[in-house]
């Protein structure tokens, strides 16, 4: 059964990506194609390698996840269920990787209430190490303090109400008297026991730390590809501008012509 739906992934991984590639072409095709002609296409195995580098360290991560949960996988599935969850890497927050959580359950029977906080681990540990690159970047162009200091008090602060006992049986004593809750309350429990064990300080630090290194293989790939468009580009110039796209969601609507006369 794993099998079949694995395929039915990475056949929708493979129609997304044409679809999407298709629609990039179409909306601007002479202006890719002028692009593409300027690009440094030596680079293009070391931005690959980058790549990888940033997915070897997501697994690396996964795996950790779930050894403390106690969640036992071959290697060859988790991969399979780490590589799936990319799928719904486009969603708000990511947080359409929760269908790893499915897949594990598919695999070995383990509840999703018990393995879907590795999600919420993974999004925290991203937003931690991003605000800390955005802050360092911030502080260097004296630009954009207030907003990664905000964004990482905001996380902090969620960090600590979500992993905290005495404040999460204060809070289940108050929601657990809603009938839709009090239904679930089991699940709840289970959740709140993989989340306080994930987000416990050691393995908090240890992973931020893993996905500063993570993240920065995609800043620095990123750094390679404007370089090659604009010589002058500043290396921590980059590294702030990919931290901070990430963490307000605004690709779509960020010019980066715009950020160069901003921020550089």
């Amino acid at each position: 059964m794993f099998q079949n739906i694995r395929n039915k992934v990475f056949i929708s991984i493979a129609i997304a990506a044409i679809i999407y590639l298709g629609f990039t072409i179409y909306a601007d095709y002479e202006k890719i194609l002028l692009s593409f002609s300027k690009f440094n296409w030596l680079l293009f195995p070391v931005l690959l390698v980058l790549s990888l580098g940033n997915y070897v360290t997501r697994f690396v991560k996964w795996e950790y996840y779930l050894k403390i949960i106690e969640v036992k996988l071959h290697k060859i599935d988790s991969f399979s269920i780490f590589m799936s969850g990319l799928v719904m890497s486009v969603t708000p927050g990511k947080m359409g990787e929760l269908l790893k959580s499915y897949l594990v359950k598919q695999v070995n029977g383990t509840s999703i209430s018990k393995t879907a906080p590795i999600v919420f681990a993974e999004r925290a540990t991203d937003f931690l190490s991003l605000t800390i690159m955005a802050l360092i970047g911030a502080y260097y162009f004296n630009y954009g303090k207030n907003i990664a200091l905000v964004i990482g008090t905001f996380l902090i602060v969620g960090i600590i109400i979500i992993s905290n006992k005495t404040i999460f049986d204060k809070l289940m004593i108050i929601f657990s008297k809603i009938k839709f809750i009090s239904k679930h309350i089991n699940k709840i429990q289970t959740a709140f026991d993989s989340s306080s064990k994930l987000l416990a300080l050691t393995p908090l630090v240890s992973m931020t730390a893993l996905s500063i290194i993570s993240w920065g293989f995609e800043c620095f790939g990123y750094y390679l590809i404007i370089k090659s468009f604009y010589s002058d580009i500043n290396i921590f110039w980059s590294f702030l501008v990919t931290a901070f796209l990430q963490l307000l969601a605004l690709y779509q609507c960020y010019p980066v012509d715009w950020e160069l006369q901003k921020v550089h």
